[in-house]
């Protein structure tokens, strides 16, 4: 039986463990990415997330082979401005940052003023690929989307990041608007990605929380859906299912093409998708990490 992670999968869960609530020390984190990216399933997993201020505090020091080809992706922490501060210490550790993730406004604030600012940085970052510009679900919204995708039309790699949960109610997006944003990042040819709450694959209540999750196999059943044309209402309603079966049947469709649309997700775990995806059958293998 192969083991191999099909194309749709390829990438799709960074590996988060040193942020809740995995919350692993650098040195354990570090220790369980090289044998992710040593594994059978190594193409699932993406770039090790690290904080700005991590980074910039030079924790990475002596933690590291400068030979072993170490990539992250750098969390936007400590604010826009001081993310080429923290890229500097990258070099001579011989880490490179694929991708950079930021918050360009809080909720309730007009996410322009921080899109411009973080697009005046882009040539202080070179040799990162991707450029991920976290909006909040609130005001202006689409007119981000608009700026961002006005920006990628200028060979610019920015793309959308936005927050699928959290320790409050309002962090949870709901189907329609998650949709929403699916619908309104496809019209415009615009990547996005996700963080928090995507724990399992499939939608489900939180008995700890109280909250409802939604589930990434959802996600990616409704990323495809939105990819192939269809309806806002269809998106949503993918969102919304509980039952596996449609959304096994769209994704087991797709296996072997890349995945529209949709960057992935941040985990801190990544045993637990993992895990998910071959009881689902979208994975076949075993792991012994």
């Amino acid at each position: 039986m192969s083991t191999q992670v099909p194309a749709l999968l390829d990438g799709l869960v960074d590996d988060a463990a040193v942020f809740p609530p995995g919350s692993a020390t650098l040195p354990d984190a570090l220790a369980a990415h090289r044998r992710h990216r040593a594994a059978w399933y190594a193409d699932l997993v993406g770039p090790l997330l690290l904080p700005a201020s991590t980074v910039a505090a030079g924790e990475l020091t002596g933690l590291v082979d400068p030979g072993e080809g170490l990539v992250i992706g750098l969390i936007g922490d400590t604010g826009i401005a001081r993310l080429p501060f923290a890229l500097s210490f990258l070099a001579p550790d011989g880490v490179t940052a694929r991708q950079v993730e930021v918050a360009v406004a809080k909720r309730g604030e007009d996410p322009l003023p921080g899109i411009a600012e973080l697009l005046r940085l882009t040539d202080a970052m070179p040799g990162v690929e991707a450029i991920y510009a976290e909006l909040p679900l609130t005001f202006g919204l689409m007119g981000a989307l608009d700026a961002l995708a006005a920006a990628r039309a200028d060979g610019v790699p920015i793309a959308a990041k936005v927050r699928t949960g959290g320790l409050a109610a309002e962090l949870f997006p709901t189907p329609a608007e998650l949709a929403a944003v699916i619908c309104a990042c496809r019209d415009r040819g615009l990547p996005f990605k996700l963080t928090a709450g995507l724990h399992q694959a499939i939608r489900h209540l939180d008995p700890e929380t109280g909250f409802t999750h939604h589930g990434y196999a959802n996600v990616l059943a409704a990323a495809l859906a939105a990819a192939d044309g269809e309806r806002m209402e269809t998106v949503a309603e993918l969102l919304t299912v509980v039952d596996p079966r449609p959304l096994l049947e769209r994704a087991s469709a797709r296996l072997d093409a890349p995945r529209p649309l949709w960057v992935g997700f941040g985990s801190c775990s990544i045993l637990e998708p993992l895990t998910d995806l071959i009881r689902l059958g979208l994975v076949n293998g075993g792991y012994d990490a």
